[in-house]
Order: structure tokens, then sequence, then C-alpha cells
């Protein structure tokens, strides 16, 4: 049936069915819109309320600025100590460097107190077997040594009975020369026998000086064979090599194996530590501090390996020669330290402190607190004229500040202005200074400086720290 148009009996046309359509478009469109519009007015109010909390937060810290607009420390009691700071090293109190005095080899090492072989750290006795050197020429040299002694002897000995037999032939003689004068030259006796007989008594007579002399040569021999047989020994001895002090090992220079060769200096085989329950510490210290140090001053240094342990010692002695580095002058101070704890061993590097002078019990300031001056529009106001006054007569007070007895200012805070008061400072270790005064005491408020955004808010950033891309871009 087809559709008609609209008549005037009210009958509906197609037009009349798709009329609808563009109505429903109508009304999404509408709630699209005030969605969009219902987020502006959220995002707005967002910003609205951050701006608030951001003016909130400034003038909080603007007030907190104008209310402490000071940087300030506490008067603090305690103990002051002046020293002079320099670094030396701990050393043994007494060292025997043992040397071999023979060339040889190092054949084997003798045995600590402890049964164990001598080796780093061995405590050995006086006489202790530290090592042994191949002494096979050094015997046979004493071997040799020893037959001369009994070949000299033995020509001692021969001497003597030679003598003996010249001694006998001069008493035949002198028998035969006694008959021959009592005879004489005659007819019995030919003058040629007469003068041989006497010859013979003579040569006899002679002869028996030579014995004799021959005696004093073979005995000669011997206390020179026995010399040399001596000094074979000795240097068969040096093949054993043996502690001459008690102590510790504290370095052993050689090993199983090695030659060690004699010449005009004795090669260095241990290093023995005589007591290590008393140790020194030399010390370097610069000729602009040298006057101060003097023997029995109480010291007290550091090592690395006990952090956080303080020893003590004094000043033993200054020694005289100086060195002289870059131009640098030092000498070197010896202190002595007890040790018998063994806590420090040898060769540490020692951090020393020279008590010149000590306070105990008294208030300290920083330093900071009495260098420090406040402009003229940080006074107190019914006070800025004097101050003013003050130091445009007086100049900076401040210069005097790090002499002992001096007068000196420190500030106090009063609201968002200072007003000073006059302390005597005494004795100052380069960072804090004694201070004494009326109205001084202990915790009371100084104050050192201004707070600025530097001091105040450090900037913490490490620019070592990755930088992340941001949302919707990349880290540049």
């Amino acid at each position: 049936m087809a559709l008609q148009p609209k008549g005037c009996n009210g009958e509906k046309t197609m037009a009349d069915h798709v009329e609808p359509k563009p109505e429903m478009t109508s009304s999404s469109d509408h709630d699209y819109g005030r969605r969009r519009r219902w987020v502006r007015r959220l995002a707005a109010t967002l910003v609205v309320l951050g701006l608030i909390a951001a003016a909130t937060a400034w003038y909080l810290r603007r007030g907190d600025a104008l209310i402490t607009p000071f940087q300030t420390v506490q008067v603090s009691r305690g103990d002051l100590l002046v020293s002079i700071s320099a670094t030396g090293t701990v050393e043994p109190e007494e060292v025997i460097d043992v040397g071999a005095q023979v060339a040889g080899q190092i054949m084997a090492f003798g045995t600590d107190v402890n049964g164990k072989t001598i080796d780093y750290g061995s405590m050995v006795e006086n006489g202790t077997v530290l090592a042994r050197i191949d002494d096979s020429v050094y015997s046979a040299d004493a071997a040799q040594a020893e037959a001369q002694v009994q070949s000299a002897r033995a020509s001692v000995q021969r001497a003597q009975a030679d003598l003996e037999q010249l001694k006998a032939k001069l008493r035949q003689a002198e028998r035969d020369w006694d008959r021959a004068r009592k005879l004489g030259p005659s007819e019995a006796l030919s003058q040629a026998s007469y003068d041989a007989y006497q010859s013979a008594y003579e040569t006899a007579k002679a002869n028996v000086a030579i014995g004799e002399a021959a005696i004093l040569q073979a005995k000669a021999s011997v206390i020179q064979a026995e010399a040399s047989q001596r000094k074979a020994q000795r240097n068969l001895g040096y093949c054993t090599i043996k502690s001459p002090v008690k102590g510790v090992i504290i370095d052993r220079r050689v090993n199983i194996g090695q030659t060690v060769v004699a010449s005009l200096n004795a090669p260095s085989l241990f290093l023995i530590a005589k007591d290590l329950t008393r140790m020194q510490v030399w010390v370097a210290v610069n000729e602009a501090d040298i006057g101060k140090i003097r023997p029995g001053q109480p010291v007290t240094f550091t090592v690395d390996a006990f952090p956080g342990e303080t020893f003590r010692g004094e000043v033993g002695k200054v020694r005289l020669n100086a060195s002289m580095t870059q131009n640098v002058v030092t000498y070197t101070v010896e202190i002595t330290t007890d040790n018998s704890k063994g806590r420090l061993l040898p060769y540490l590097t020692a951090n020393v402190q020279f008590e010149l002078d000590r306070r105990s019990d008294v208030l300290t300031i920083p330093n900071a607190a009495l260098r420090w001056r406040p402009s003229v529009d940080l006074v107190a106001p019914d006070i800025r004229e004097a101050i003013a006054n003050r130091a445009a007569r007086k100049g900076a007070e401040a210069r005097d500040a790090g002499n002992p007895s001096s007068r000196s200012l420190l500030w106090v805070a009063d609201g968002n202005y200072v007003r000073p008061i006059r302390v005597r400072s005494g004795m100052s270790d380069g960072i804090n200074t004694e201070v004494e005064g009326e109205g001084v005491s202990e915790g009371m408020i100084i104050v050192t400086g201004l707070q600025t955004p530097e001091n105040t808010q450090p900037d913490t950033k490490n620019p070592f720290t990755p930088q992340f891309p941001r949302r919707g871009g990349r880290a540049r």
C-alpha cells in the first residue's frame, strides 16, 4: 500500500516516520558538551588550589625567614686542647740487624722457642740458631789448620830432641878440649890435633845455640798455626747464624738455597726487634713548630689500623740532624710509648698531636662566632647608634679575637635583630675558642651569620644521577 501525503484527515506520511532521528543526535551532543565543561571547571579548580598551596608555602617559608634569619650555635662546655699535628711512623725501640760474615749457601733455618721454623714473627732467645750456611769449605780449612798446629808442635819436639843431641856433642867436645889443654901441644899431642879439639868444642857450643833458636822458631810456628786454627774455627762457627739478643723476628731476608756473599759489607739476613713492649714514634716536625717541642711533653696519636682508639706517649728526644726536603726543614722527634698490650705493630703510620696546652671544663664557641660582625641595620635600633660610634672610633674589634685574654663581642638574636655581649676570649685550638664573661652560660644561642638560600636549602641533587625521560618528552 503506497504512502500518501499527509492530508487533511491527519494521516502521517513517510517524512513523519523519519523525523525523530535528528532529535536523538542533538541530545548526545548536549551530554558531551556538558562533560567537557565539567572537566574544564575541575582542571581550573585544581590549578587554583595548587596556586593557593604554593602561595601558602611561600608565605610560611617567608614567615620563618623573618622570624629566624640567623645562623646560630650553642655555647658548649668541655675540654680544649691546643696541639701541633704531625705524621710519623711507629718504630721498635731497638732493632738488631743480623748479617753473615762468611759467604755460602743457606742450607737450613733453625727453630724458635715454640719449636717452629724461624720465620716472620718468631720469638727467639739469645743464642737461638737462626740459619745454617754450607760449611764444607770452612770445615776443610779448619781441619787443615788443625794439621798445621800438630805439625808445628811436632817440630817443637824435634827441635828439643836435636838440642839435647847437640848438648851431648857439646859435652863430649868440652871433655876432649879439656884433655887437650892439659896436654898442650907436645910430642903426645900434635898441634893439629890440639887445634881440632878446640874447634870441635867451639862448634858444638855454637850448635847448641842454634838448637835453642830452632826450638824458639818451632814454638812460634805453633803459635802461628794455632792462630790460623782459631780463625778457621771462627769462620766455621760463622756458618751457624745465631741470635745475639732475645726478641722477635720482624724481617727474614733470605730463603733456603740462597747464596750470601760477604765482602766489605755483611749481607743482612734477619731483622730482630729486641723489645716490642716499648715502641717509639718517629715524627717529622716542621722547623716553625720545633721550638714548642720539649722532652717529656705529653703526646696523643692514632693509627689507621685501630680507628677510634687513642694512644698516649711522651717526647723522648729531638734529633739535631735536620733534613731538608723541597726547601722545607724538618726535625725528627722520638716519642716513647708503652706497648705492653701488643696493639701497636712496627711501621704503622701515626697521626700525632703534641699537646701544648689544655683547658678542662671551660665554655667554648666556634671561632666563626667571634669573627662575625653584623651590618648596622641588623643591630637592635636602641643600641645601633652606640655600636656604630664605637666601631668608627675603635675600628674592627675582631682583629684581636685570636689573642688570649682579649676583649671580644658575641651576638645574640633579639627578634629580627642582634645584640652584643662582651666576653673575654682565651685559648684557641684553631676551631673553638675559650670564652668567659657575665651573662655567658652553657647552652646560650650565639649568632654566627645570616641564613641564605644557599645554606638553608643546600642542593643535594647528585649530578651523576641518571636522568629519566619525562612524560611526553625525552630527557636532554
